[in-house]
């Protein structure tokens, strides 16, 4: 286990994709809240609005990290409104992990000691974050969501993907990382800053291109041994509606396809010599 928080790493050969600044009004708190979107409508203002009502703004910074939306939903003026303290914009290649390899990097070099990642497509709650704060502040390395462990909430899931989490993505990766984990396909969760920077995680890297992060991150935290836990959360799927960036067929076969190279350590890092 790793005793100390200051991990030494090399910034110099961190792999980032090219990104512009927005706007930035600067560090206030000790933890970041990421929320990765692209053309998320009027979702990711229902979110920051919900977030708003729980005065979030006022326990962490909240970065919103675009993959290039087209919508007219990232208004400045309605951002800041929001309580949102930044928005970057991905300019260089790849979808969601590449989104949060550029906020990461972004939010690392502001000095931030813990990250928490919220989809900007508002099926999570966003009551749990003080919760994860907390777990961030007593220690803990990797806090992830689920609606599926006691007093979590799972509305209107799918039942296909219902049943490809419960029966494959969680328990591939709980017996791969040695970690009972229940809701593996979540993007709600959060990372120490510890963890993120270990060389020996190395999440910098362009093989992170797509959804690789989420499973990899999954399987190699606990093989490591950071402490990680999960934490009751509610998520609701809209009646009727789908909200993901992740087609039907090639894109859940691309998804099993990352979680079998992450469960073989397909994206660990090269051992040096």
């Amino acid at each position: 286990m790793h005793s100390s928080d200051t991990i030494p790493f090399d910034r110099d050969i961190w792999e980032i994709p090219n990104f512009s600044t927005t706007f930035w009004n600067g560090r206030k708190h000790n933890y970041c809240i990421v929320i990765p979107v692209i053309n998320e409508g009027e979702r990711i203002r229902n979110l920051l609005s919900r977030m708003s009502d729980l005065n979030i703004e006022q326990q962490a910074d909240i970065l919103i990290v675009d993959g290039g939306s087209t919508d007219g939903s990232l208004i400045h003026d309605e951002l800041v409104k929001l309580g949102v303290n930044g928005l970057i914009v991905k300019t260089g290649p790849g979808k969601l992990s590449s989104q949060l390899r550029c906020a990461y990097a972004f939010a690392l070099d502001e000095g931030y000691d813990g990250i928490i990642t919220i989809d900007g497509n508002d099926k999570d709650d966003p009551e749990a974050i003080p919760r994860f704060i907390e777990a961030l502040s007593a220690g803990v390395d990797f806090v992830q969501a689920s609606r599926f462990v006691a007093g979590g909430v799972a509305e209107n899931t799918p039942k296909s993907r219902d049943l490809a989490i419960r029966f494959i993505h969680a328990p591939l990766l709980s017996i791969s990382s040695g970690f009972k984990w229940t809701d593996t396909t979540q993007g709600f969760r959060a990372y120490s800053r510890k963890m993120l920077i270990d060389p020996e995680i190395s999440i910098f890297r362009d093989i992170f291109g797509t959804y690789e992060l989420l499973a990899y991150l999954s399987y190699r935290a606990p093989r490591l041994g950071y402490r990680c836990i999960e934490i009751a959360t509610n998520r609701r799927y809209p009646k009727g509606e789908v909200p993901t960036k992740i087609s039907s067929i090639k894109g859940n076969l691309s998804v099993l396809e990352v979680l079998f190279r992450a469960c073989a350590g397909r994206y660990n890092p090269a051992k040096k010599q």
